[in-house]
């Protein structure tokens, strides 16, 4: 139980800063019509999460970080991806008031949208493949399962939380200004994120 209680705190831990995939999630809940409306996106970040986190535990980290070139990689192109969501994050204009005409996003481009924010984010990937691999790395095998099972089931719950504190603040931001400004603010986050990503890639040559 303690393996599964780290894996559990853990995660949390690692979920709750603001970034690109919460934000997704949580205006997915505030412009949807209905909650079930969010669910492609929602379960999509559950299911890449969790991807992410077996690999994690499965020791990809270790090839991973034995290469340099491949940490570069995984910077540039985050990078480059950041910058462009952090700009789609600031021109875009939320009202709820008129979301079903306006803002709704059909289920195949959430599915999209949700995949590209998890496995192209590299914040994401180096939470997972960086501390949550190498964590589990104390664990034996029933132990080492336990400890993947907490982090997957903190993942899951998050997200379907998420897209309900969405869906209600969109209820009660009915002219969208609140929306707004929290894209404005995630936006600048995720600018900075970037930023920090380029300077750890110019850095390392």
């Amino acid at each position: 139980m303690e393996a599964l209680l780290h894996g559990m705190l853990l995660a949390f831990g690692l979920i709750l800063p603001l970034g690109v995939q919460n934000v997704f999630i949580f205006n997915q809940g505030a412009v949807q019509s209905r909650y079930k409306g969010a669910l492609p996106a929602i379960l999509t970040a559950a299911i890449c999460d969790t991807i992410l986190i077996l690999l994690a535990v499965g020791g990809v980290s270790v090839i991973i970080f034995r290469f340099s070139w491949i940490q570069n990689l995984f910077f540039t192109v985050g990078c480059l991806f950041l910058f462009y969501m952090g700009w789609t994050l600031w021109r875009t204009n939320v009202s709820p008031v008129k979301k079903e005409k306006a803002t709704v996003v059909s289920a195949k481009r959430q599915v999209a949208f949700a995949a590209s924010v998890s496995l192209l984010n590299p914040h994401a990937i180096m939470d997972t493949i960086g501390v949550i691999g190498t964590t589990s790395a104390i664990y034996p095998g029933f132990e080492k399962g336990l400890f993947a099972m907490g982090c997957v089931a903190v993942s899951w719950l998050w997200f379907f939380g998420l897209a309900f504190a969405g869906r209600k603040t969109g209820q009660l931001d009915t002219d969208g200004i609140l929306l707004k400004k929290l894209n404005r603010v995630s936006a600048f986050i995720i600018w900075v994120l970037a930023l920090y990503m380029a300077y750890q890639v110019l850095t390392s040559f």
